[in-house]
């Protein structure tokens, strides 16, 4: 990419860094909560969660680290935010949690696979987008009913987390989860003195908890396949997409290669799945990051450094979470979803001929029922393309 010549461009050396840190910052802080409820569901004990969100923030943090240096791009990556959703949707699967961590291996080894076959690519591309955002619509649901239930159960703490974050999304949308899980800390230590709640000292010491892996088909059915559906076209297509917004051209076999390898290596540690940063992409790529678009790079690289420091911390962070009270957790993963939702109902809905397709696929995700051991989000897709194939009106030919 050509340098552009300027005082301009050498005003502020410092702007990159700054940029990587709110990077950084505003991804840890948004979403953490919602893959520690992720890792959770599908069986993880305390521990494997700290080591599981520590795993994550390694992975990434390398992998952006080798992108951004060796392309001289803004490449930055991220946790599947909305696959973590997806795994509190799901629930436990057949198996248990080495079950999910096989799960998650296999995640990577397809995401690997896309970058070095490019039909598995298009077969992924090809999935309509409103039957893939109904069903992460319908898998969110769940999750962002939780700030309403913890009301009834810890409503000194969590109403004022929300109103906090109503303020903040008026004035500071960017800045809005971040408040939020800061006015949740304030509350729960608050109740936690006030109960003298004994904290385990030893638990925050960070410590990777390694699992082997163990397949089965209802995992591999109900939470790989899904899981590598969303991560793909909630996070790696709509990432590349924004890094081309901003004039970068992707080097998608490499980012692919990357992060499926990381995913794979983090797997068995706890960690669910990496990929292109998608909304947070844009703090790094776009013109805050430095008016020269070559130096942006330095942005991303920033990022992945401030991930390593941030990984010692999960541990102390997940055992500070399990002494809060209830429903605190879920409330800024809730608060933290609600805008994915948003834009996940009007992509499932917009298209008027295929909307039927997408409110079956939205409600079947929604009810969290499963069959034959598989869960709700790979019924939820199955039955979406079925209706949608049903009620398609066949493209009337041209003459001529």
């Amino acid at each position: 990419m050509p340098e552009v010549n300027g005082p301009e461009q050498q005003a502020n050396p410092a702007q990159p860094l700054g940029a990587g840190m709110v990077t950084a910052l505003v991804g840890f802080t948004s979403s953490f909560a919602v893959v520690l409820a992720g890792i959770t569901a599908v069986g993880a004990t305390q521990a494997q969660a700290a080591s599981g969100l520590a795993a994550l923030c390694v992975t990434q943090a390398v992998g952006m680290l080798l992108l951004s240096r060796w392309f001289r791009m803004p490449i930055t990556l991220a946790w599947s935010t909305p696959g973590a959703a997806l795994l509190a949707g799901t629930g436990v699967v057949a198996g248990g949690w080495p079950a999910a961590v096989g799960a998650f291996a296999l995640t990577g080894a397809l995401i690997v696979l896309t970058g070095l076959w490019g039909r598995l690519g298009a077969l992924v591309a090809a999935i309509p987008v409103p039957i893939a955002q109904a069903m992460l619509a319908g898998v969110l649901v769940p999750l962002c009913l939780a700030p309403v239930e913890a009301v009834r159960s810890s409503p000194a703490v969590v109403l004022p987390v929300i109103a906090v974050w109503l303020v903040l999304t008026r004035f500071a949308p960017r800045w809005a989860v971040l408040a939020a899980f800061g006015t949740a800390a304030v509350g729960a230590g608050i109740a936690i003195a006030v109960r003298d709640t004994p904290l385990d000292a030893g638990s925050m010491i960070p410590a990777l908890q390694l699992t082997w892996p163990h397949w089965s088909w209802q995992a591999v059915i109900g939470l790989a396949v899904p899981l590598y559906i969303v991560t793909m076209a909630s996070q790696n297509i709509p990432g590349t997409a924004v890094l081309g917004s901003f004039g970068y051209r992707t080097p998608w076999r490499a980012a692919m290669t990357v992060t499926g390898i990381g995913t794979v290596l983090g797997a068995p540690a706890g960690g669910h799945a990496i990929n292109l940063a998608a909304i947070s992409a844009a703090l790094a790529a776009g013109p805050s990051a430095h008016p020269d678009p070559a130096r942006r790079w330095v942005a991303a690289f920033t990022a992945g450094g401030c991930y390593l420091v941030l990984a010692p911390a999960s541990a102390a962070l997940v055992t500070l979470v399990a002494a809060a009270p209830a429903g605190v957790l879920e409330t800024v993963a809730g608060l933290a979803l609600l805008a994915t939702l948003a834009t996940s109902l009007t992509g499932a809905l917009a298209d008027e001929e295929h909307r039927t397709a997408g409110v079956v696929t939205f409600l079947i995700a929604a009810s969290g029922v499963g069959f034959l051991g598989v869960g709700a989000a790979f019924w939820a897709l199955l039955a979406g393309l079925l209706v949608r194939a049903a009620l398609s009106r066949p493209r009337p030919v041209s003459p001529g």
